[in-house]
């Protein structure tokens, strides 16, 4: 099975990830940042994956460090549960519409962090969210998940519709890119014979 439980934990917080790339979109959240709860659960229905996050953090500051730590160990459990990336497809893509919005994400499972994210909220908090973090999620999970990362909202006027898009897209393309890959046969996807 592929699985993996992390644990983070530093001056600022504590986080445990428990997850199952081969689940059927099982989910648990106690991270106190509600909105992002509802985001990560949108990974996890969308990307067929079971995810478990217990997060404790400096919120009496704001929700930075917290979330972006969730990004970073929710990207240590990727690598962990994917091993050595034997047989899945690597690539993967999502376009999710949502009323007027409309978002586009693609992943390489590269082994090479790389994020380009192109989003304008259209504005800066959703309820007592801060859009800004949106990215900043991303960026941890990218730089320790190892991945190479594309992030496009299309269009949107409803910032909570824009971020809904993107993290339904990106559990679809997730669960497109760690989906075994029936013609590879066990072989990795990369004429470098590694990622």
């Amino acid at each position: 099975m592929r699985q993996a439980e992390i644990t983070r934990n530093t001056l600022e917080t504590q986080v445990t990830v428990r997850l199952n790339l081969d689940g059927t979109g099982q989910n648990r959240f106690a991270t106190g940042v509600p909105f992002l709860d509802h985001m990560l659960e949108q990974v996890a229905r969308h990307g067929m994956i079971d995810l478990d996050v217990e997060a404790q953090g400096d919120l009496h500051i704001d929700a930075h460090h917290t979330v972006e730590d969730i990004g970073i160990t929710i990207g240590q459990a990727l690598v962990q549960a994917l091993g050595s990336k034997q047989g899945i497809r690597r690539y993967g893509h999502a376009y999710v519409p949502l009323d007027e919005a409309l978002s586009r994400v693609v992943i390489d499972l590269s082994g090479r962090p790389g994020l380009s994210f192109s989003v304008d909220f259209k504005r800066a908090m959703i309820g007592a969210f801060d859009v800004d973090l949106v990215g900043e999620f991303f960026q941890g999970l990218v730089n320790h998940a190892l991945m190479t990362l594309h992030i496009d909202n299309l269009r949107g006027e409803n910032a909570h519709h824009q971020a809904e898009t993107v993290f339904k897209a990106f559990g679809r393309a997730l669960r497109m890119a760690i989906e075994p890959d029936p013609r590879a046969a066990g072989s990795i996807p990369s004429t470098k014979g590694t990622l």
